[in-house]
C-alpha cells in the first residue's frame, strides 16, 4: 500500500440494525476509521460536512429509503437566547465550567452511570463499564476537550475546583470552524432546571469568545421528541444534499 492510499480513507457499510429513534424502521451506518496517518484536513472536512466522531470512529447514517438524519449546526455569531434559555441560564449559573483535557476520572464515570440509568437506561450505552467510558473520551485522533461544570460551595476560592460536587460534563472537538458537541451528561436530580440546554448555550458563549462561527449539535430527526430541542437553538443551519442551508426558525424542515 502506497502512503497517498494509507491517507486516503477506506469506507464501509454497518449491517442494518433497529433505528433507535424511528419505530419501525432500520438503520445503517457509512463509517470510517481516524488514524493518526490520516491528513487533520480530511478528518475536519468530514467533521464538518455531516460526519459524527464516536472514538476513532467518523460516521453518517446510511439509510436505504431515508434520509431522516439531518446535521445541524448553530450559527454562533447570530444566536441569540429567548426568553426559557435565559431563565435556564439564570438557574444554572451557579455552575462554574472549565475545559479540561480529555482525560476520564472515576468521578466523572459515576455521574455518567447516574444519568445513562436515569434517562437512557434502555438505550445502547446501558452497559458502558469504566473503560467503556475511558475509550469514549480517550480515543480520539483530534483536538478534542472535556467541559466539566462544578457547583461552588460559598466562599470557596477558584484553587479548590476540582473537590467541587461535579454536576455535568461535555465531550467536545474543536473543528476548524467550530465545536462539536460529542455528548453531554449531568447530574438527573438537576434535570427541571434546564442544566442540558444551559451546558449548549455555554459552549456557544464559549465559541464565541474564542471566535469560532458555528456549535455542531449532531442529527436532527423530524418529528423525535429526542431530537426537538436541537430546534430551539436558533439561527441554525441544516445539511442539504449539497450544502448547509439556513433553516426555518420555526423548526420544520427545508
Amino acid at each position: 500500500m502506497t502512503e497517498q492510499q494509507k491517507k486516503f480513507p477506506e469506507f464501509y457499510v454497518t449491517a442494518p440494525q433497529p433505528c433507535p429513534y424511528l419505530p419501525g424502521r432500520l438503520e445503517r451506518k457509512l463509517f470510517t476509521h481516524l488514524t493518526h496517518d490520516k491528513p487533520p484536513e480530511l478528518i475536519d472536512r468530514l467533521l464538518t460536512t455531516g460526519f459524527r466522531r464516536s472514538q476513532n470512529i467518523a460516521y453518517v447514517p446510511y439509510c436505504e429509503g431515508c434520509q431522516a438524519c439531518v446535521s445541524v449546526r448553530v450559527l454562533v455569531n447570530e444566536f441569540k437566547s429567548d426568553r426559557s434559555m435565559r431563565r435556564s441560564w439564570s438557574r444554572n449559573s451557579k455552575f462554574v465550567a472549565r475545559r479540561t483535557a480529555p482525560i476520564p476520572t472515576q468521578e466523572q464515570f459515576k455521574l455518567f452511570r447516574a444519568y445513562i440509568d436515569a434517562r437512557h437506561s434502555d438505550g445502547g450505552m446501558a452497559d458502558m463499564t469504566m473503560l467503556d467510558y475511558r475509550m469514549m473520551v480517550e480515543d480520539t485522533v483530534i483536538e478534542t476537550f472535556l467541559t466539566e461544570y462544578r457547583q461552588r460551595p460559598e466562599g470557596a476560592p477558584d484553587a479548590e475546583f476540582e473537590s467541587w460536587p461535579l454536576k455535568a460534563v461535555a465531550l467536545c472537538d474543536r473543528l476548524s470552524d467550530g465545536i462539536s458537541m460529542v455528548y453531554s451528561f449531568y447530574d438527573p436530580a438537576n434535570s427541571d432546571s434546564g442544566l442540558g440546554t444551559y451546558m449548549i448555550l455555554e459552549h456557544i458563549e464559549f465559541a464565541r469568545r474564542i471566535g469560532l462561527p458555528h456549535v455542531y449539535l449532531g442529527y436532527w430527526i423530524e418529528g423525535s421528541r429526542k431530537m426537538a430541542y436541537k430546534t430551539r437553538f436558533q439561527p441554525q443551519e441544516r445539511l442539504g444534499p449539497d450544502r448547509w442551508e439556513r433553516a426555518p426558525d420555526d423548526g420544520t424542515d427545508f
